[in-house]
């Protein structure tokens, strides 16, 4: 058993009892709020392991609970969307979300991710510093201990999921990787979940690694590979 707290705001009593007995019979403690000024309280007050966040919400929208939360705590963030646009996952992203799944979904999927988080966040507080923490490429520079990562020197803030994707790739730098694998690489998936997931964060990295000469190329039909200029 986990025993780790999973905090769920959504305000469809359905979703939020769903999310429950899933977690649950994972092995996570559970707590819930139907509004976002009482789930960012409780957010707050008593840090769960992780929180799911629905985006429409009343009073405060799941947008603005994120961007609060994660200017007090780093909590891991999964977001759950009513509309499939990418605008709103973006958005939520670049707010520090760490990951995020549109309705409707499936139950054990959630729960995957929610167990791939913690798990890696688990991993990191226990990680040691090695012999090959620094990464290098074009002008770029990743200290893997530190979770830091500078382009000709000058510090660029990248979500989790963008540094993990960023190391594994330039590891194995002209390396093909199929969306399914990066999910079971980056995100820990057992199982192929939302590929759109990797193209979404593929997207944001992209943009903050402008400059740095190293380029994330799309190798049509089949996935993404990292190259140094």
């Amino acid at each position: 058993m986990y025993n780790e707290q999973v905090l769920i705001v959504d305000d469809e009593r359905n979703i939020v009892e769903l999310i429950e007995l899933y977690a649950r019979q994972a092995g996570y403690r559970t707590r819930h709020a139907y509004d976002g000024q009482t789930g960012l309280d409780m957010a707050i007050n008593e840090p769960p392991a992780l929180m799911i966040l629905d985006l429409m919400l009343p009073g405060l929208d799941g947008w603005e609970v994120c961007k609060r939360v994660r200017a007090r705590s780093d909590v891991p963030i999964i977001m759950l969307t009513a509309r499939d646009e990418d605008v709103d996952k973006i958005i939520g992203l670049e707010l520090g979300a760490d990951d995020y799944l549109t309705k409707p979904f499936n139950p054990r999927e959630l729960m995957a991710r929610v167990k791939a988080i913690l798990r890696r966040v688990k991993n990191e507080n226990n990680a040691h510093p090695g012999a090959n923490a620094t990464m290098r490429a074009g002008n770029l520079t990743i200290d893997r201990a530190r979770r830091e990562t500078l382009i000709a020197g000058k510090l660029v803030r990248l979500r989790t999921k963008e540094f993990d994707l960023l190391v594994t790739l330039l590891e194995n730098k002209g390396i093909v990787f199929t969306r399914e694998k990066l999910l079971e690489t980056v995100w820990g998936f057992d199982f192929a979940g939302e590929t759109r997931t990797v193209d979404v964060h593929v997207a944001q990295l992209r943009k903050r690694i402008a400059g740095s000469g190293v380029e994330i190329e799309t190798v049509f039909g089949v996935g993404y590979k990292l190259t140094a200029i």
